[in-house]
């Protein structure tokens, strides 16, 4: 079945509602710059559409993406929120896929390069905890779109087992924030 495909109701013609039951799966449109609103296999519920904006408080998205053209949207999520905590693969270049996550950690086995993040977007925070194996005293260097407080980058807690915290923000795909919390634990 060929996107976009033709409903009852549309949100154009609509005056107060929509009953759930005119929307199909496979509903699609653009409505005041927000495209995407189930397309198949997404399921969303309390959507409120007023003045270009959509307040999303009950979302189960099984697999697609909620997106926005010149619009804001709002996902207010209640009880326990998180992001997962993806374990990145020590190695002498140490490389995150912010595609894939936005927390990480990592358990240096020596001395290590954090290489240029993968897939970053404008906007995207998280942290990346770097922890000291049992040996500890390992370093950490930095590719060149890392940026740090006075332009310099943080000495790492060295002491065995040490864990350090490194909160980062992407600016742009050249730049990414990063501000350091040392000796957590």
């Amino acid at each position: 079945m060929s996107l976009p495909i033709s409903v009852t109701y549309t949100f154009a013609t609509a005056t107060s509602s929509i009953p759930l039951s005119q929307l199909d799966a496979n509903f699609t449109t653009v409505v005041n710059g927000i495209n995407g609103i189930g397309n198949g296999t997404n399921a969303l519920a309390n959507v409120l559409i007023t003045g270009g904006n959509a307040t999303i408080t009950t979302a189960v998205v099984t697999t697609g993406n909620i997106s926005t053209i010149n619009s804001n949207v709002t996902i207010a999520a209640t009880g326990n929120a998180y992001m997962n905590i993806a374990t990145l693969t020590d190695g002498a270049t140490i490389t995150p896929n912010f595609g894939a996550n936005n927390n990480f950690t990592v358990t240096l086995g020596g001395n290590r390069t954090l290489a240029n993040a993968t897939n970053i977007t404008a906007g995207q925070s998280g942290i990346i905890y770097v922890v000291q194996d049992a040996t500890g005293s390992r370093t950490l260097s930095y590719g060149s779109i890392w940026r740090f407080p006075g332009n310099t980058a943080p000495t790492l807690s060295t002491a065995a087992n040490a864990v350090d915290a490194l909160v980062y923000c992407v600016r742009n795909s050249t730049s990414i924030t990063v501000n350091s919390i040392l000796n957590v634990a």
